[in-house]
């Protein structure tokens, strides 16, 4: 009998995280990766999109990518703690045969800072997302579009065909995390290393 596959839907607020981690599909081919983008990048909108996928049997593994630019001010800040601490346990519905891991994985400023991690390692300050976006665009041209998410066909891809590596975005997003937990900072760190590194185990 043959191993049971385990199936994670990956959970962005937008169509960044959509492309992105659609591009990873062809990576992980034991895994099924369905990403799934809300309409609104709101948090009552999450929810919802968090409910749906534990309705629809998703294995125990549920990923969400929180970019933390709007969530560090009240009274977001306050509301996403709030879903935070609802799913904080495993969903388990032992009638309907659902058991389902509610996972929280942020990025501040944004995802974008985990794609310049492809490249290197940085802890600057950034109060907005255009100076970073303009960094990542000095290791690899980039646009925040549709249009250019369709056209370089596959942005994991891209960045290693571009002198990037997801081995060193992984080790800058830990580092990032090392140094957060070192200093407290809650400025320019990203947890998608160990989103990765969850993929890698399922």
């Amino acid at each position: 009998m043959g191993k049971i596959r385990k199936t994670a839907l990956v959970l962005g607020e937008g169509v960044t995280e959509y492309y992105y981690f659609k591009s990873l599909c062809d990576l992980y081919k034991n895994l099924t990766i369905k990403p799934d983008y809300p309409k609104h990048t709101n948090l009552k909108e999450l929810e919802a999109k968090i409910e749906d996928g534990i309705a629809m049997g998703y294995d125990h593994i549920f990923f969400c990518v929180i970019d933390m630019d709007t969530k560090d001010r009240a009274p977001e800040r306050t509301q996403y703690e709030k879903m935070k601490n609802k799913y904080a346990k495993p969903i388990i519905k032992c009638s309907i045969g659902i058991r389902c891991e509610v996972d929280f994985f942020e990025t501040h400023r944004c995802t974008e800072l985990f794609f310049l991690y492809y490249f290197r390692y940085t802890s600057h300050v950034y109060a907005e997302q255009e100076p970073l976006i303009a960094d990542l665009n000095k290791s690899v041209e980039y646009r925040k579009n549709r249009e250019f998410f369709s056209k370089v066909c596959g942005l994991h891809s891209y960045f290693e065909r571009n002198g990037g590596s997801l081995v060193k975005a992984v080790s800058n997003s830990n580092r990032s995390m090392q140094e957060q937990m070192k200093t407290g900072r809650e400025y320019t760190f990203s947890e998608l290393g160990r989103l990765i590194a969850r993929l890698e185990e399922l």
